[in-house]
């Protein structure tokens, strides 16, 4: 009795991981300057290039990624987490969300501000044309259309197997909408390659080619992420992993899935009808 535990709260060993994914991030960003500048980058006075050495701290960050998500799996079949350590994994996400937003704030900061004075030729006396001459942007009403109806849809999904799991306990419809709603998120992914692959325009070719690539390919990168993070959920509950008491994951996966529709349609909204 005098080891048991008498409180709400999960005190955590030592973990190297937070050292770990501070390295392997720093080799990323540091592989990646010297990727982009074509030089060779040095490491601990050793040359390096810069690919493998990005390379290197991308596998590094995957792993952290893996291990330290395995841990946080492990201490909740353990029973540490506790309805006060769910709240605070709730709240820790919320406040990463919003993290995210800001992140995209910034992006649509990038965008209005380039469309609202736009620069040209005689620059700042006058401002050019947005979008600028020589580029012709995409018609929002045809594959933009479909890739929102898409996102959606997916997003409809995945409420839906959220309320077939926390209130009716229905596995099978769970698992059902978690499929529809991958699928859903690897088909706007694939039409969104498409769609870059058939633009008139290149990244470089004016501010507004850079800031539409950044803004929506980044939003992009975060549908990638969204639908491994349901995939991850489904494997999970098809393993028996989660309950209508623990699914913390789930949750924190449809929200993150429904944060991603909301910056899409802005996105559609504000780059693709207002932009063109």
């Amino acid at each position: 009795m005098a080891h048991a535990k008498n409180h709400d709260y999960h005190i955590l060993s030592p973990s190297i991981w937070p050292f770990f994914g501070a390295v392997s991030a720093f080799f990323m960003l540091y592989g990646a300057v010297g990727w982009i500048s074509a030089d060779d980058v040095r490491l601990f006075w050793i040359p390096v290039s810069g690919p493998w050495l990005f390379l290197i701290g991308f596998v590094g960050v995957l792993y952290v990624m893996y291990s330290w998500w395995a841990d946080v799996i492990r201490e909740s079949e353990a029973g540490d987490h506790t309805p006060v350590v769910r709240i605070g994994l709730q709240y820790g996400f919320i406040l990463f969300i919003i993290s995210e937003v800001m992140f995209f704030v910034a992006w649509f900061w990038n965008w209005f501000k380039n469309a609202l004075y736009p620069m040209g030729p005689q620059s700042p006396i006058k401002d050019g044309v947005w979008p600028p001459e020589g580029i012709q942007p995409f018609n929002p009403w045809e594959l933009p259309l479909i890739n929102t109806l898409i996102l959606l849809l997916s997003g409809v999904a995945v409420t839906w197997a959220h309320h077939a799991f926390v209130h009716e306990n229905d596995r099978k419809t769970t698992i059902n909408g978690l499929i529809v709603a991958i699928l859903l998120g690897l088909s706007f992914s694939a039409l969104q390659a498409y769609e870059y692959f058939h633009a008139a325009f290149g990244l470089s070719d004016t501010a507004y080619a850079s800031a539409f690539y950044l803004a929506t390919g980044f939003h992009g990168l975060h549908v990638i992420i969204g639908t491994i993070f349901l995939a991850v959920c489904l494997f999970r509950i098809m393993r028996g992993q989660m309950d209508q008491k623990q699914h913390v994951g789930f949750e924190a996966a449809a929200w993150y899935w429904h944060f991603v529709d909301v910056v899409w349609l802005f996105l559609f909204g504000a780059v693709y009808i207002w932009g063109s």
